[in-house]
């Protein structure tokens, strides 16, 4: 992209390209043999960059470019990078296998970035980022990042407006989109079946409450205590183009939960897009073969679900769902350990699913999504109870208890290594025994801390920086000492 402003006209032919792109990719999964491949994940890590003081380092470039990894991109703010993995067949040792390469990428980074005066840090929220670290100068200099910047602004036409209430309460307008950029997330992606996707879809929705809550790991913003996930409302705020009281209030935000249990496939969600969403840059693809669907494509790529469909037209094309709602860190082990067990329970769970849904309307599993970025491992949610058909109010953790033994069953199916299935089960079970996670570890230090009446500041920098320590070790969380 080259462009950062555009003009009505160019937004009426991107927006016939994008229907017309709709309708073609209609006729693909049509196609009888379209999708059908054995299952793969993939991965994407987003990253901090700090300094021996805990404070961002605006070198992404630099490190980027010492680093000579062409599998690392540039984020949206100068601090931050982001590493994507090449995709891995699920059978065999998939978890294995990304969490190897992330840790020996994340040690190599770490390397590169110490002669821009800086390390890695894989978490959610730095604790120690300030708003002055923030806004245009912060931004990375690359013309897409400014056309968003510039279109979501046009649109909502005033400040951005965060409200978070949680221990502590954020209260601020912004005036850009680079407070987005203080959420790092470790993004997974499953290449599914076209046959298979709305039950894979639905199951992930149901599940994807339960997984944020485990995987909980930003807690801490400006200093203040919020929510467990705090990325969760803060990236749907900063984003947020909609204003009070008028029409667009009506509609969804371009990130959220989602709108509905899907009823058919992976084609509704995209034509929910191109109606509920107007396009933020439209940007007309050059001529490209029959599949390419460049318009599509790139106006889905502007709607921020926390789970996302994909449509890839690579080697004859297929489709995946990236699950968006797992934070960056604590360690490598700890993603994985999220990830494994995230796709065994929507495997155990995929063939139930149409008997679960029914009794548990869909507003109720975006009210049990938000209860359990807020308040984490201790979040309480309404849970179907199959054997009675009622719902019943339930712990996270109780939950989450009851389910763990049904991952090895969905795993195992897609051919997943008995070492891999250990492995992820018995890290989220210490998880869950010691109820320590990222975000509690970083709050019941933080308190310890500043028990004595310490400096909040500096608590946070040796915070971070005993943090950075223990991700970098690889030593899942529920292990970690106190401070």
């Amino acid at each position: 992209m080259d462009r950062t402003s555009f003009a009505a006209e160019d937004y009426e032919r991107f927006r016939a390209q994008l229907l017309d792109d709709l309708s073609e990719f209609r006729a693909i999964l049509d196609r009888p043999h379209f999708g059908k491949g054995p299952a793969s994940f993939g991965a994407e890590v987003e990253l901090y960059l700090v300094d021996r003081d805990a404070n961002v380092v605006y070198a992404n470039e630099a490190v980027r470019k010492a680093a000579g990894d062409d599998r690392l991109t540039l984020e949206l703010n100068r601090f931050n990078l982001e590493f994507n993995l090449d995709p891995v067949p699920a059978r065999g040792s998939p978890f294995a296998s990304i969490e190897k390469t992330l840790q020996d990428t994340l040690l190599k980074l770490d390397q590169a970035a110490a002669a821009s005066g800086a390390g890695i840090v894989p978490i959610g929220i730095l604790p120690t980022l300030t708003t002055s670290q923030l806004g245009a100068h912060a931004m990375t200099d690359l013309p897409r990042y400014h056309a968003l910047a510039s279109a979501l602004r046009h649109r909502r036409g005033e400040d951005f407006a965060i409200r978070i209430q949680g221990l502590e309460t954020l209260d601020m307008r912004w005036g850009d989109v680079t407070l987005e950029g203080a959420n790092t997330s470790f993004q997974f992606h499953y290449r599914v079946d076209p046959a298979d996707f709305r039950d894979v879809w639905n199951t992930a929705s149901l599940l994807t409450p339960l997984m944020t809550a485990l995987a909980a790991n930003s807690p801490l913003l400006f200093g203040r205590r919020l929510w467990q996930e705090t990325r969760i409302p803060l990236f749907e705020q900063s984003v947020d183009s909609r204003v009070a009281h008028t029409f667009r209030a009506r509609l969804p935000p371009r990130v959220g939960f989602g709108n509905g249990w899907l009823r058919e496939g992976i084609h509704e969600l995209f034509v929910e897009g191109a109606y509920l969403f107007p396009p933020l840059m439209p940007v007309m693809p050059e001529a490209t073969a029959p599949g390419e669907l460049g318009a599509m494509r790139l106006h889905q790529g502007s709607i921020w679900s926390w789970n996302r469909p994909i449509y890839d037209p690579a080697d004859g094309g297929h489709i995946r769902i990236e699950l968006r709602a797992l934070p960056a860190g604590p360690t490598c082990a700890d993603m994985c350990a999220n990830a494994a067990v995230f796709i065994g329970l929507i495997e155990a769970m995929k063939p139930y699913i149409n008997t679960i849904i029914p009794g548990l309307p869909f507003r109720y599993a975006t009210e049990n999504f938000y209860n359990a970025a807020h308040h984490g491992l201790e979040a309480i949610m309404l849970w179907p109870d199959i054997d009675s058909s009622t719902l019943r109010e339930r712990t996270v953790a109780d939950i989450l208890g009851e389910l763990l033994p049904m991952v090895p069953v969905g795993l195992s199916g897609l051919g997943v290594s008995a070492s891999d299935i250990d492995r992820a089960v018995s890290i989220a079970a210490d998880t869950l025994g010691s109820r320590q996670n990222g975000s509690r570890w970083l709050l019941d230090n933080l308190a310890r801390l500043t028990a004595d009446g310490s400096d909040k500041q500096a608590a946070l920098r040796t915070l971070v920086n005993q943090y950075r320590q223990r991700a970098l070790s690889n030593t899942p969380v529920s292990q970690w000492e106190r401070l």
